[in-house]
């Protein structure tokens, strides 16, 4: 664990790439799926995925900057857009650190990781409702890493929150400038010389999350205009918890030609309904959505996972709500020829889906995954 903790210290930015030798790097994300899937990004058909161009370089001995782009083509065309744009510091003491700009929100455990590391070909079901996929913004992060034998990581950040904003229908309202604030600690340790585990508790706080009494809900409005492609989140609320724990087996701690990674996390969504004229809010059940995964690497070359997850979203039609549940169990298949190349099968039965007009159908996504130039290590 101490060397996978590692990856969370701001040490593993300073590593070779300055100013005048950054490190550049391209992952080319391309796919075919048979068919759409609710809240997703992907599109019916070819298409182009999450691909990113990334620059990062020590700016001097006190700060590290990155800057990453991002193109994906939809029904529209393609879009190009900037997913990270910061700076963080390198020599802060005591275990503090500082990043400002744009960047991927710490919550949760897979949040913090580009979508190009992960094991299947969309994040589950309670990413693509409540985070837009994944929830990266414009602000500033506050983390402390305590000096204890296990690993111990408090962090605050403050957003300014545009995609997580509540519909306006009518553009009347008057949003908070600083909308998003975050709280959360993640504790991790090693289990023998095979394993090692982390688990996490994440707070969002959202000051622009709960609708008004005369607007509607935002899936309505997605429905009528296709796929968002905007990376926000489809159902917000004012309180968002998440827990999360991963737990990572290989012999001897070698992950290069077998490992096995077990996860899972839990949402739950609250405040979300408009309040009256005397404040209190419409009564109604929170939402909250959860997934498990196991990936296993049974050589170097060839990896299989299996998901689940549940979505419990409250749809409003009108002055009422009523609950809709999207349940996706998931398979998947991935040839990596290096670290750098990886192919991926993937068949996804999805059951329950009222969202978007898409009925109950099996997915097959066939993906695959390419990065050139310098890249750096992955999360835990």
């Amino acid at each position: 664990m101490a060397a996978a903790c590692a990856f969370f210290t701001t040490s593993v930015f300073a590593a070779n790439p300055t100013l005048t030798n950054p490190a550049i790097s391209a992952v080319l994300d391309g796919y075919y799926q048979s068919t759409e899937r609710p809240m997703s990004e992907r599109i019916e058909g070819f298409g182009l995925g999450h691909t990113e161009l990334a620059l990062s370089a020590n700016i001097d001995d006190m700060f590290y900057g990155k800057l990453t782009s991002v193109i994906e083509t939809n029904a529209e065309g393609t879009e190009l857009g900037l997913e990270e744009a910061f700076i963080q510091t390198l020599a802060m003491p005591n275990g503090f650190s500082i990043r400002a700009g744009r960047f991927l929100s710490d919550i949760g455990y897979l949040n913090n990781q580009h979508v190009h590391t992960d094991a299947f070909s969309d994040r589950p079901g309670a990413y693509r409702a409540f985070l837009g996929s994944h929830y990266f913004d414009d602000g500033v992060r506050f983390n402390y890493v305590a000096p204890t034998d296990l690993y111990l990581l408090l962090g605050a950040e403050a957003f300014k929150g545009d995609s997580m904003r509540a519909v306006d229908e009518h553009g009347e309202r008057q949003f908070k400038a600083l909308g998003v604030f975050t709280a959360y600690t993640k504790l991790g340790g090693d289990i023998g010389a095979n394993g090692s585990w982390q688990a996490g508790l994440s707070y969002l706080r959202n000051e622009n999350g709960r609708l008004t009494a005369d607007e509607h809900d935002h899936e309505e409005l997605v429905s009528e205009t296709g796929h968002d492609h905007s990376h926000s989140a489809t159902f917000t609320g004012e309180n968002t918890y998440i827990a999360d724990f991963v737990y990572k087996w290989a012999p001897n701690g070698n992950y290069k030609y077998q490992h096995l990674t077990l996860s899972g996390e839990y949402f739950r969504v609250t405040d979300f309904a408009p309040l009256e004229d005397d404040h209190a809010a419409v009564s109604v059940d929170d939402m909250q959505a959860w997934y498990v995964s196991s990936v296993y690497q049974f050589s170097p070359n060839w990896s299989a996972g299996v998901r689940y997850g549940e979505t419990h979203v409250q749809d409003r039609e009108g002055e009422t709500f009523h609950a809709e549940k999207l349940k996706e169990t998931e398979v998947s298949l991935a040839w990596h020829h290096s670290h750098f190349s990886t192919v991926r099968l993937q068949y996804t039965n999805q059951q329950g889906t009222d969202h978007f007009g898409i009925e109950d159908d099996n997915v097959l996504t066939l993906q695959y995954v390419m990065t050139l130039g310098a890249h750096g290590a992955h999360q835990f």
